[in-house]
């Protein structure tokens, strides 16, 4: 394996960190499916299971991303489906204020992606870890976090 320093193989070693908060009735079982059935996606995504994906507050959005987060994932169950009747539908106007607040303090929108992802649907989970995970290769590492890392 040949070692590089900067320049174009600094792009490609990047990983990016993702914090993906999933609503305990459907998304967190749809990423223990792809857990359990042995589906392949970056090992840099930190998985915080919550009550309901309305639970998120935009606070912890920023927070994540503040400590060197590079991309924030929430996931809940698909419209209509909530075990709380209307968690994701306020989930959902959440994430407008969000990513306006984001934008405002100079984050990129594109750091933040909310996915409906039901029990039964672990390939969803994979595939969207997957694609967010090159997606934020794309738009590279979060600077403004970067410095608290541990």
């Amino acid at each position: 394996m040949a070692i590089t320093s900067g320049g174009a193989g600094t792009k490609s070693a990047f990983q990016p960190r993702i914090v993906a908060f999933c609503c305990n009735w459907c998304s967190y079982a749809g990423a223990d499916l792809a857990g359990t059935t042995r589906m392949s996606y970056p090992a840099t995504v930190r998985i915080i299971r919550v009550p309901c994906s309305g639970r998120i507050h935009p606070r912890y959005v920023l927070r994540a991303l503040e400590r060197g987060a590079d991309g924030v994932l929430i996931a809940g169950c698909h419209p209509g489906d909530c075990h709380y009747s209307t968690g994701n539908y306020y989930t959902r106007r959440r994430l407008l204020l969000a990513q306006r607040l984001l934008t405002h303090l100079g984050f990129d929108q594109g750091r933040l992606w909310i996915r409906w992802i039901s029990g039964s649907e672990g390939a969803k989970f994979a595939d969207t870890i997957r694609d967010m995970s090159a997606s934020l290769q794309v738009l590279g590492p979060n600077r403004k976090g970067r410095d608290q890392r541990a």
